[in-house]
């Protein structure tokens, strides 16, 4: 169920570039409603409007501790790129996401047992530099990234939606047009691509 936490470097004030897989490299989003359904759970966790349950109880809610930048649904993997404001705020997201994920995926389709790899990954992100260069990764994870339905990409061409944060990274660049030519520069992918395989891990 619960995947146990790789937040090694554990920092106050600090970007991580979050993914995992299937078990076994399976699909875990197997249609529509899937991507949907945890689509939904960022925003019910990332959201500054609290929600309830049918009982009322609160759901988890951390929007005053975790911000999401850039993210990308696979089908049988994804990527975050979080903030977290204080120490194990992205490792208490993670596990409330992935705790939720699995117990609407193993109900729907009728199976037990875990739905992620034993842990997901959590790499610490070090300088401006590479937080472009993740953000960037992760837009163009989809080979049609300018029209694929689940990822922030859209948040940054119009209106983000309200639990997507792309004023940070929109801001290190002259305006929205550069980061976007900046997303679209193969050729500066294609130069980067091996080395960001190395540091952040292959999907």
């Amino acid at each position: 169920m619960a995947n146990r936490n790789t937040v090694r470097e554990d920092d106050v004030d600090a970007f991580y570039h979050v993914y995992n897989r299937g078990i076994a490299k399976m699909d875990i989003f197997l249609d529509e409603d899937d991507y949907t359904f945890f689509e939904q759970l960022l925003a019910r966790n990332l959201s500054l409007r609290k929600t309830a349950d049918r009982f009322g109880r609160s759901h988890n809610n951390f929007a005053n501790q975790v911000q999401i930048h850039t993210y990308c649904l696979m089908p049988n993997h994804f990527h975050l790129l979080l903030h977290q404001k204080e120490q194990k705020q992205v490792e208490k997201f993670m596990h409330s996401l992935s705790v939720t994920y699995c117990m609407y995926f193993n109900r729907k389709y009728k199976r037990r047992g875990p739905v992620f790899e034993s842990r997901y990954k959590a790499v610490l992100i070090r300088n401006d530099s590479q937080l472009t260069h993740v953000s960037r990764y992760i837009h163009l994870n989809p080979i049609g990234y300018r029209v694929w339905d689940h990822s922030s990409y859209s948040d940054f061409v119009y209106e983000p939606r309200e639990w997507v944060t792309t004023n940070f990274i929109l801001g290190m660049f002259p305006s929205k047009k550069a980061y976007l030519d900046y997303v679209d520069d193969y050729e500066d992918v294609k130069r980067t691509n091996d080395k960001f395989k190395r540091e952040i891990g292959e999907m």
